[in-house]
């Protein structure tokens, strides 16, 4: 399963377009006399950051020092909106300009909303070199910059902060808005949702589609990676010198969409900043995008809540543990369905020492599901000689699927498991020892399909052999 990093030490800088986004909840039980429509009895009002507002409140939600930086009005509506983000944790780095802060007004009743009014002017003539400046000082002690443009003007000069980002070497995400995607070239990731790519690129009417058009735009603006999201369809992620990626939508229950783009592109961040390689931190994005989405209105998501929903998605919902082969080409499929990794080793473990464990852990951490492929006492003897194996296969296999790190284990006949692992296509291949990649059963059949061949070290002064050796002393 994709481990919920550490994000305590990692600090954050979001620059965009800040708003208020208040709420009005009330009882509805007539319609109006006056027009077709619902009469609200207003009882409650709610203010949240909206924006680069919540895409800093996810942040510091996942436990980063975030610091906001935009334009708004010095109004008071401006002052709710800071304690909405104070409040949270945020540093309010926010200019005050002449133009009015920018409100997103919901009326809701019963749980759904009925209404959206916006009050809004446009925040592009205030955007000009003295808020570059102001913007550039709050750059340097970031880890990572995340611009969230909403279209209302903050990020008119964008390029210029994008270039001096670059100068400082730092990684910038951006969730885009608009035609004009050139504005985002040097970038590091871009995070346009499926309608907002398409505006860009035309029209992509199947995955092969998508991906051609994704890769070419991000070739052509110098960028990482493009992660797309997709609503229901998931997300698919395109990054320089690796196959396409697709992670399955994992919500079961779509409540309000408002704010989950923020909430992708905060997870995302945060991972990165952390450390985590870009595959494993959109999967991690993808995670919190189906929990955020069972939420009301614009909303964030804990750790708490990703750990159990990574811990939901660890296996097939029964944990059958040892498993046939055919059995397991069906979990496999299922895992698939639901956009999950799947990672596969192989081996006699014939007597288990710490050296097996740190080495089927660290295996666990590729992927969601742990597949452990084991050779029978057949195939053990000729490979090992007639002493061999120690322990019988049953014996073998009962011991490893008692390891919190491996969720199926099935046996193989054969002298090595190319075949096995021809058929189950894991996503990604792990040997331990000192293998080099051109000498790992299976490795041609995984990466033409474009998954990854991982050789990671034992724990050195641990092996089968040794063991063995002492106990015939």
């Amino acid at each position: 399963m994709s481990a919920l990093p550490d994000m305590s030490a990692s600090n954050v800088t979001v620059i965009g377009d800040v708003m208020l986004d208040r709420f009005w909840t009330g009882a509805t039980q007539r319609m109006s006399p006056e027009a077709p429509v619902p009469v609200v009895n207003v009882s409650s009002q709610e203010d949240r950051a909206g924006g680069a507002g919540n895409v800093a409140v996810n942040l510091a939600q996942l436990g980063l020092t975030v610091s906001l930086v935009g334009l708004c009005g010095d109004d008071d509506h401006a002052r709710a909106l800071r304690r909405c983000v104070e409040e949270a944790g945020v540093r309010w780095n926010v200019m005050p300009c002449a133009a009015e802060t920018i409100v997103k007004l919901r009326v809701l009743s019963r749980n759904q909303q009925l209404l959206r009014m916006d009050f809004e002017e446009s925040l592009s003539p205030h955007a000009n070199d003295l808020f570059v400046g102001f913007a550039a000082q709050h750059l340097i002690d970031a880890d990572l910059i995340v611009f969230s443009d909403y279209a209302k003007g903050s990020l008119a000069l964008i390029e210029s902060l994008i270039a001096r980002c670059r100068s400082l070497g730092k990684t910038t995400l951006v969730d885009p808005k608009g035609h004009d995607f050139d504005r985002y070239r040097g970038a590091t990731v871009l995070t346009p949702n499926l309608t907002e790519l398409e505006a860009v690129v035309g029209p992509c009417q199947d995955d092969a589609t998508l991906i051609a058009k994704a890769e070419t735009l991000r070739s052509a603006l110098e960028l990482e990676a493009i992660l797309v999201t997709r609503s229901e369809a998931g997300m698919t992620l395109i990054q320089a010198g690796s196959a396409p990626q697709h992670f399955a939508a994992s919500a079961q229950e779509v409540f309000d969409v408002t704010g989950a783009g923020d909430t992708v592109i905060a997870t995302l961040a945060g991972c990165l900043s952390a450390g985590l390689p870009m595959a494993e931190a959109a999967r991690i994005a993808n995670r919190a995008a189906g929990v955020v989405v069972a939420k009301l209105g614009t909303a964030s998501v804990t750790p708490d809540e990703l750990t159990m929903v990574g811990e939901g998605l660890r296996g097939a919902p029964d944990r059958q543990g040892v498993v046939s082969a055919s059995d397991m080409l069906d979990v496999v499929a299922e895992a698939r369905g639901r956009g999950q990794r799947v990672v596969m080793t192989n081996g006699c473990f014939d007597l288990l020492h710490p050296g097996h464990i740190a080495y089927l852990e660290q295996a666990a951490t590729l992927g969601d599901m742990l597949v452990v492929a084991v050779n029978d006492d057949d195939s053990v003897r000729r490979l090992k000689g007639d002493a061999r194996p120690v322990n019988a296969i049953a014996d073998r296999m009962a011991v490893l699927v008692g390891l919190s790190a491996v969720d199926y284990v099935l046996p193989f006949s054969e002298d090595t498991p190319a075949k096995l692992i021809e058929a189950l296509a894991p996503d990604v291949l792990v040997k331990g020892g000192d293998y080099v990649v051109e000498e790992i059963a299976g490795h041609e059949s995984v990466m033409a399909r474009g998954g990854e061949v991982v050789v990671l070290d034992f724990l050195e002064g641990h092996s089968t052999s040794s063991l063995i050796d002492r106990l015939s002393d």
